[in-house]
């Protein structure tokens, strides 16, 4: 088991994680969800020892069997999609045969042929977010991370990206990502919704569902506007005890709907009396 056990990181007098743990299997996708400044980037970059903990432990793989796909384009803007697969498999040991079978492979998967002598820097945003993913998961790493591969792409290219995601677990791989899109999310075999830097809820999708707690109603008004967030032209509003003191629609939450109303829940707990 691949994992961060009671990690807390600070920079500074800010504080990115507090005591917060996760753990992947092989063969398994966990999804991290949270808004900006929730801590998911800081997580994944103490799984890939970028980041040294000030407190807890950190159990995972060599740095040779570690794929990390960061933030940023990660590929080289000069290079073309063979070349820039072609260097990092040089770097992970990758030669010959081994290497251009793997190569095509992935380009394939990642629906990158008609680009594959194109550079980096010509790219669409989306295809270059999958030669970055197709370079981290080339070596067959037995941890693979990736932060938000899908933010600012494209649907189809989101398809794909996924599809990637799931054949790098199929074949073994733990895979930890990040990601904005809670629709997204809701595919991985375990969720951790972070928050300020500490851990909301953990679990399945189901898991999460079904201990969430309180009601949530849909109005044009709410009657609670702290208790509140919009949704499309409508206002949800969250009951934290149940019961719903209006004749506003009883809904059923979706994840976006869950997420919003444990961090209000936190806010509020920590709320100065």
């Amino acid at each position: 088991m691949i994992a961060a056990r009671s990690v807390t990181v600070a920079f500074g007098a800010t504080t990115a994680l507090d005591d917060v743990t996760v753990a992947v299997a092989p063969g398994q996708v966990v999804a991290l969800v949270g808004g900006d400044g929730a801590g998911k980037t800081t997580l994944l970059r103490t799984l890939v020892g970028e980041v040294a903990p000030d407190r807890g432990v950190v159990a995972a793989p060599d740095k040779h069997q570690i794929g990390y796909l960061s933030a940023g384009p990660g590929s080289w803007a000069a290079l073309t999609v063979r070349q820039n697969l072609d260097f990092v498999g040089g770097i992970y040991g990758l030669t010959g045969d081994e290497l251009v079978d793997r190569r095509e492979d992935l380009i394939d998967r990642a629906g990158l042929r008609v680009a594959a002598d194109r550079l980096a820097s010509a790219l669409s945003g989306g295809m270059r977010r999958k030669l970055g993913a197709a370079m981290a998961m080339l070596h067959h790493p037995e941890l693979l991370v990736l932060d938000e591969p899908s933010t600012g792409v494209d649907p189809v290219s989101r398809i794909d990206l996924w599809r990637m995601i799931s054949e790098a677990a199929a074949a073994g791989a733990a895979v930890l990502m990040s990601t904005t899109y809670l629709d997204e999310a809701e595919r991985a075999g375990e969720l951790v919704v972070l928050d300020r830097g500490r851990v909301l809820t953990t679990g399945s999708y189901d898991d999460v569902r079904g201990g969430f707690t309180g009601t949530i109603t849909a109005s044009t008004t709410p009657t609670r506007p702290e208790w509140s967030w919009r949704r499309g032209r409508q206002r949800r509003e969250y009951w934290p005890d149940g019961d719903p003191a209006t004749d506003a629609d009883v809904i059923a939450p979706d994840l976006e709907d869950i997420v919003i109303a444990l961090s209000m829940t936190r806010r509020h707990q920590e709320a100065p009396t």
